[in-house]
């Protein structure tokens, strides 16, 4: 007997539970795992059909009577930032970006809290703790890269690397990179530096010659999933496979 698993996973429903995004909904997830040695060849195919990444499972909503997620990615080598948004690339050019393996620190986790607690306070994120932090960034059975955002340090010193404002997991595809999560200081003298993180993969992208940025669902009327519609050029995922996501948003 052939064994098929591979070429078919199993997928699996999760219980119904609030929905962190609109108020009154319940969440209901379709998953799988990502394991053995053609889990990268099933990551791609799964994301061009909506699905994302959280460790070594893929998902997508799968909500009884709502279909308000979307999937959205940036045509990054068709980008061109507006006036506003090349306004953000100029305040925070003077950031260290370093590109490296998804290795958690303390510093990281330390942002990531106070991030969850003024964002996203009542989220189910918020009770994660250091060793479920590790968890997030560490296993990942795909290609997966880690981006710091950090202040510039004291001149003259031999350790330029300043504090820590800004932090994106992102994994690599053969046709773009998907970012995972990031989260960033939120004070108000970091006003668009959420911006600036997604701006700088799509610029990565693009130098790269990678066709998108994958930036998860897109959700018209929730107030922190609204934003992304301002990446333009949008495609989205509806019925008909991926297409424009229009400008002006009826």
């Amino acid at each position: 007997m052939n064994d098929h698993s591979a070429k078919f996973p199993k997928f699996y429903m999760t219980e119904a539970a609030p929905c962190p995004y609109l108020e009154g909904q319940m969440e209901r997830k379709v998953f799988t795992d990502l394991v053995g040695e053609d889990a990268a060849k099933r990551h791609e195919t799964l994301n061009l059909m909506g699905f994302r990444r959280s460790q070594n499972i893929i998902y997508r909503p799968a909500c009884e009577g709502c279909a308000k997620c979307i999937s959205v990615r940036v045509r990054a080598q068709e980008f061109e930032p507006g006036k506003t948004m090349a306004r953000t690339l100029k305040k925070f050019k003077t950031l260290r970006i370093e590109d490296q393996d998804p290795l958690a620190s303390a510093e990281q986790f330390e942002l990531l809290k106070t991030y969850l607690s003024t964002r996203h306070a009542g989220g189910g994120m918020v009770s994660m703790d250091e060793f479920e932090y590790s968890e997030m960034v560490e296993s990942s059975p795909v290609t997966t890269r880690l981006v710091e955002y950090h202040e510039a340090g004291p001149e003259g010193t031999v350790n330029l690397k300043g504090s820590l404002v800004g932090v994106g997991l992102t994994d690599v595809m053969s046709d773009g990179l998907s970012l995972v999560y990031s989260f960033f200081n939120t004070e108000k003298g970091y006003s668009g530096l959420g911006t600036f993180i997604i701006l700088d993969h799509i610029l990565k992208a693009k130098a790269a010659g990678l066709k998108y940025v994958y930036l998860g669902y897109w959700i018209k009327d929730s107030r922190t999933m609204a934003y992304k519609a301002r990446f333009q050029p949008l495609d989205y995922l509806g019925e008909g496979g991926w297409q424009p996501l229009p400008k002006q948003i009826p």
